[in-house]
């Protein structure tokens, strides 16, 4: 999948168009989807579109970083290891963002230090202004090339030590090429005197005033909507046109804001901003929105995780990509899908039929370490013997040849060398390329990462639900399915249905007489569309639904 630029060259100005969108009050309104959704309406109007997101912290990238804290690592196709906002950006273009598209203060210093050292700055003395602010702006101008808009996230509120570098690069930015500023912000609503609460926001656009920031639209996220005489006070104390105003509620599905703001004329007034008109919708969108709503029947689907569960609270947004392909399969298959999230540990202790038997299908996604590995293998076994349907994402296809290897090819006691060194059965291994990252301690970025094509064997199950011979799937994993034993699991029944073009990696297995038992050493997740479900999660949907 790639982007598409549909509007003539005619119409295309030589400078880029600029949204900068940034964040008042508190982080985790949804920036990110906000931003995903303003780009979805440009693009139904017929305009190219794509999205740089901002993360201000010194990190590199995502990699390293742990998923109950930062909550899942999206992986983009030349290998990316980047925030999940990215991810947002894609399904909701359609189309693939690469990794220069996020931007890290880790990787701007890094640049700026690396190019100090090599007397890129002819002996002067660098500093923040303008070597660190220009670097962000020749990043950002790197990934604009080509488009005839550029959405720009920028992490983090306004007011925020760490984000202020960004901001005044924006705000540079803005001057220089034609631009919008949108602000997303949060209005509380206080239930003991049933009122929503304007004076954050209030706050929020001063400090960004502050950096010579005025904002041109207000998105307001509430629980609850936002009313007249809200709406009054913010135009009189924030500065902005009441019809520039965007009410962001609470809603079912993040699916829907492409059409809430549709509804409020904001493609249009961005569009009018820029002087250019609308020529475009959002039905095919709607078509999808509406499928998704109105299903009747309803499937069960358990995700069995082992970064569910963080002190008392439940994580929403670790397995973020495998809950939105579940969500764009169900409505294409037109049910309903409850989704519920089982933390693995929990199955090391309880007969998984008491924990499982609920469930019409049963995905066990990617992970690392040794944490509720066996409650995993536990969960497959329970698919595999009682015919419930399974899909297995890079971890799970590995805990499913671990299981199979040990319950159905006399294999007492298989694992994978990351969690047992010493087994008799290596059936999972270490790539010999990786083992020299891991003893000099060489985490980030040091995985089989990104898009790798694999060839399915005709006549298979993902042969079928594919279509095609030759396919390209993105991975985040060091570890491999030993050749050693791939004869001796063949021959006890287990498929493997497509393998790395040079036939040394293996890169799905699948039981053809189950309902449904697939596996993917890829996360085919990452490649999931609303208007073009994957395969892989279609095919296990639809079979969930067969009673």
């Amino acid at each position: 999948m790639s982007s598409t630029h549909n509007v003539p060259d005619s119409e295309k100005t030589k400078k880029p168009r600029f949204i900068f969108v940034v964040g008042g009050v508190l982080s985790g309104l949804g920036k990110g989807v906000v931003t995903a959704s303003i780009g979805r309406l440009l693009k139904s109007e017929g305009y190219s579109v794509t999205g740089v997101k901002i993360d201000p912290y010194i990190n590199i990238d995502a990699g390293t970083m742990r998923p109950t804290e930062h909550g899942e690592v999206f992986v983009t196709d030349d290998g990316g290891e980047i925030d999940q906002d990215l991810g947002n950006y894609e399904r909701f273009l359609g189309q693939v963002v690469p990794k220069r598209n996020n931007i890290t203060t880790g990787q701007i210093y890094l640049s700026v230090i690396q190019k100090e050292r090599q007397l890129k700055y002819g002996g002067r003395d660098v500093e923040m202004i303008p070597d660190i602010v220009n670097e962000v702006k020749e990043r950002i101008l790197e990934s604009a090339n080509g488009y005839d808009f550029v959405l720009v996230e920028v992490g983090g509120t306004s007011g925020d030590i760490e984000n202020m570098v960004f901001l005044h690069a924006v705000r540079e930015l803005g001057r220089e090429y034609p631009c919008a500023y949108v602000m997303v912000s949060y209005l509380p609503y206080l239930r003991n005197v049933n009122e929503l609460k304007t004076k954050p926001t209030q706050h929020a656009v001063c400090k960004l005033r502050e950096v010579g920031i005025s904002p041109d639209f207000l998105i307001l996220r509430s629980e609850i909507g936002i009313d007249e005489p809200r709406k009054w006070i913010i135009e009189k104390r924030c500065f902005v046109n009441k019809e520039n105003i965007i009410d962001d509620p609470d809603v079912k599905s993040i699916y829907e804001i492409p059409l809430l703001f549709e509804k409020q004329g904001l493609g249009k007034k961005l569009l009018a901003k820029f002087g250019l008109k609308p020529r475009g919708n959002l039905s095919e969108w709607k078509a999808f929105v509406d499928k998704m709503q109105n299903a009747k029947k309803e499937v069960r689907i358990g995700i069995i995780g082992k970064y569910v569960s963080h002190g008392n609270t439940e994580h929403s947004d670790v397995y973020l990509s495998v809950l939105e392909s579940i969500k764009h399969a169900a409505a294409h298959a037109g049910v309903q899908a409850k989704i519920e999230q089982v933390q693995s540990t929990i199955l090391e202790e309880k007969n998984p039929k008491e924990i499982l038997s609920c469930f019409d299908g049963i995905i066990v996604p990617g992970g690392f370490g040794s944490t509720g590995i066996e409650g995993k293998i536990n969960a497959i076994q329970y698919c595999r013997e009682n015919d419930v349907p399974f899909l297995g994402l890079c971890l799970g296809m590995q805990t499913a040849v671990i299981e199979y290897a040990r319950n159905a090819a006399g294999m007492t006691g298989a694992h994978s060398t990351e969690i047992d060194a010493k087994t008799q059965y290596p059936v999972i291994g270490i790539l010999e390329s990786q083992k020299k990252n891991l003893e000099d301690e060489n985490y980030g970025a040091s995985m089989r990462l990104g898009a790798y094509p694999a060839v399915l064997k005709k006549g298979s199950v993902v042969h079928g639900l594919y279509g095609k011979e030759n396919v390209s799937e993105r991975h985040r994993h060091r570890y491999e399915v030993n050749p050693d034993y791939i004869e001796k699991l063949e021959s006890a029944g287990l498929v493997f249905s497509g393998t790395s073009p040079d036939k040394r990696l293996m890169e799905f297995i699948e039981l053809p007489k189950h309902k449904f038992f697939a596996a993917t050493q890829a996360h085919p997740e990452f490649n999931s569309r609303p208007l073009e479900p994957h395969p892989l999660f279609l095919g296990f949907v639809k079979a969930c639904g067969k009673k």
